[in-house]
């Protein structure tokens, strides 16, 4: 089966997109299947990433609020592309332009839109969701919600990563959803990293011995991810028992971020790595990870850190909630620093290592990308033989 994703969230820049489809590049072609990945670029060009497997870029223009990423602009441009590598199966990651361009390719192949993003959560909850419910918040969004059973009626799948989207999804009249939990790398994030000395050595950057708690948060400096509430939080918890926030990102909100920790003695700000293993390290020496956003479908983060052995405080929704398992950290109301400073302060006083020790018990259960990828191929599969 070829499967064409087109995949209008890749950027060479990183992240876990990027992640996902090198993964996928590679994963695809040992399950039998080709993958061809089309994404925005700065030019056309076609990159062979083994047998079975393609890169190919169409010249976009770059994104103008974060110009590490393109959108696709020229449909015409896209639909040759389609015809040229013929498609069992087309996906799209996008449910925007590029959804509404590959809905209106003339060719016969099964479509999927796969809900790599959750825009409701990262912008319209976020926005209003402390003075409203989101039922009612989703009355203001009507408009939004036909556009995606519009789009539900011109695919064949609607792929959702996390539960609590796809139960959404649902709700709002979407009649394909199917929910293929995704995974993480295998081979790179485990317990057994567990480094003493790198635990102290971040410990002592956040201004504490080694007796106290080592917190760490991973993700980009945006406003969904609340990172002005974690570190407010986890202040708080600390001024009752020791703790130490490691913050590991970057982003468009670096200099908020960094203002906001501006009299926090025990938060220490790191720039983001694209060292994976090195990421693996840090995460498997941390106790605890805290996480701040709801608005993700997946949560690649939170599902690291659980591999990592990490016991998770996070919000009780979006995809960081799928990731907690009880007597292994806590959730709290999302949205609410109150809830989250008093979930971490019930972690702290409970028995932080015993909460560890249980998550590294269960690390080598996390499902890995390799799992996801075959489950969605097995998904596809029978669509695709059919014609759709």
């Amino acid at each position: 089966m070829r499967i064409v994703d087109v995949c209008g969230f890749y950027t060479p820049h990183g992240g876990g997109v990027r992640t996902y489809v090198e993964r996928k590049l590679r994963t695809g072609p040992a399950a039998g299947n080709e993958i061809v990945v089309i994404a925005p670029g700065e030019t056309d060009s076609v990159t062979e990433h083994g047998d079975g497997a393609w890169l190919v870029t169409i010249a976009s223009p770059t994104f103008p609020l974060d110009r590490r990423y393109r959108y696709f602009d020229d449909e015409a441009a896209l639909h040759r592309a389609l015809d040229h590598w013929r498609p069992d199966l087309v996906e799209v990651s996008s449910p925007w332009q590029s959804a509404d361009m590959v809905a209106r390719w003339p060719g016969s192949a099964p479509r999927a839109l796969v809900m790599h993003s959750d825009p409701l959560s990262a912008y319209a909850y976020r926005w209003f969701g402390l003075v409203a419910s989101y039922e009612r918040i989703d009355g203001w969004f009507r408009w939004f919600w036909r556009r995606l059973r519009r789009l539900d009626t011109a695919y064949d799948f609607v792929i959702s990563a996390s539960s609590d989207l796809s139960a959404r999804l649902l709700r709002g009249g979407m009649r394909h959803v199917r929910t293929v939990p995704m995974g993480v790398e295998p081979g790179i994030f485990s317990p057994a990293l567990r480094d003493e000395a790198m635990r102290a050595e971040l410990l002592a950057r956040c201004g504490l011995a080694e007796d106290a708690t080592l917190a760490i948060g991973v993700g980009r400096h945006a406003p969904e991810k609340r990172w002005p509430m974690v570190m407010e939080s986890a202040h708080l918890a600390g001024m009752n028992r020791p703790l130490g926030l490691v913050l590991i990102g970057d982003g468009r909100e670096r200099a908020r971020v960094a203002k906001a920790a501006s009299g926090m003695p025990h938060v220490a700000l790191y720039s983001a790595t694209t060292d994976r293993r090195q990421l693996a390290r840090v995460m498997a020496s941390a106790d605890v990870l805290v996480h701040g956003c709801e608005a993700e479908t997946f949560c690649m983060v939170a599902a690291e850190a659980r591999a990592s052995g990490l016991p998770l405080v996070v919000p009780d929704r979006g995809g960081a909630s799928d990731q907690f398992r009880p007597g292994q950290g806590a959730r709290y109301q999302a949205q609410s620093g109150r809830d989250l400073y008093a979930k971490l302060d019930a972690f702290l006083a409970d028995d932080p290592v015993a909460h560890r020790r249980r998550a590294t018990a269960e690390a080598a259960q996390v499902r890995t990308m390799d799992m996801h990828f075959l489950a969605l191929f097995a998904t596809y599969l029978g669509t695709a033989m059919l014609g759709g």
